[in-house]
């Protein structure tokens, strides 16, 4: 992989203006799907006045994706019932097409005590395209493990023949410093035959570089017929949050580049502190990523188009 890859940024193209309900405070883990040539269809997290997150989707031009053609009034994906996995938030990941579905992998969280809170995968299926969903169960489709009792959650899902391929973050400890009550998250690697009941492999695919960097996570993959394409969240003591980028031959093994990815914070406005939490798609031949800036997603989703 040369080091010609740069994504040239166009810009904010949403932030919730605060007279839905449900959108009160930001537009986070822009999650996208590209409905055809004429419509890029975006899932969004945002919150109530409480702090409370929902699912809401916007519509984009495909030909232009600075323009809206549609802001959905409610919310694709509600809070789940009091004391369930979702009961403080339903947040988009990943979502794709199978079988004539949609199915939107989301991101379920539960306040606790003595951590920040707990975050596992949920599922939801929609029959109309991606403008509804169903979720499939009260509970998560990746729940605690012995090898894994803290968080997972924030899946990239592929479908691949007859296989489904996802690469989520899984959180190693919490730990209690001078920084305070922080994780230390890294990549794994999961495997299905239905998108539902899932293998997780033993290999870990990323790991932060300890000590500085604590974090790495939201991957969005991408295959190019030669290998993996990884484009992912940093996050270390020193820098906020930053993107990453990896490759693969067999979507296991990874190699970082993080030199090579190509797009870093601006010198002012709303993506001058930090950039997180890509979407990457192609539309009509193009790479285009959707991302947050400032404030995880308080200051909104923006795009960029790749140039290699």
């Amino acid at each position: 992989m040369s080091q010609d890859m740069r994504w040239q940024k166009r810009g904010l193209i949403f932030v919730p203006d605060g007279k839905l309900w449900w959108a009160r405070a930001g537009a986070q883990l822009p999650t996208a799907s590209v409905i055809d040539d004429r419509v890029i269809r975006v899932y969004f997290g945002s919150k109530d006045q409480d702090g409370f997150g929902r699912t809401g989707r916007i519509d984009l031009d495909g030909n232009d994706p600075r323009q809206i053609i549609e802001v959905a009034s409610k919310p694709v994906l509600d809070l789940g019932e009091l004391g369930a996995f979702d009961d403080c938030g339903a947040v988009p990941n990943s979502v794709i097409s199978y079988a004539g579905r949609q199915y939107l992998y989301y991101q379920g969280f539960q306040r606790t005590e003595r951590v920040p809170y707990l975050t596992f995968t949920g599922l939801a299926i929609s029959d109309d395209s991606g403008k509804s969903f169903k979720k499939y169960a009260r509970t998560p489709i990746t729940d605690r493990t012995d090898a894994e009792p803290f968080i997972r959650s924030t899946p990239c899902v592929r479908v691949e023949g007859n296989q489904f391929k996802m690469w989520y973050v899984s959180t190693v400890r919490w730990v209690q410093n001078e920084h305070g009550v922080h994780y230390v998250c890294v990549i794994r690697y999961a495997t299905s035959s239905d998108g539902i009941h899932w293998e997780t492999h033993p290999h870990v695919c990323l790991e932060p570089r300890l000590p500085d960097e604590y974090a790495v996570g939201r991957p969005s993959i991408m295959h190019d017929g030669l290998r993996y394409r990884m484009w992912y969240s940093m996050r270390s003591f020193s820098k906020l949050y930053m993107l990453g980028y990896a490759e693969s031959s067999d979507g296991i093994v990874w190699e970082r580049k993080d030199d090579e990815v190509g797009i870093g914070p601006s010198s002012s406005g709303w993506d001058s502190e930090m950039v997180c939490y890509p979407s990457v798609v192609e539309i009509d031949g193009q790479k285009l990523m959707l991302y947050n800036g400032n404030g995880r997603g308080l200051s909104g989703i923006g795009y960029a188009v790749l140039e290699e």
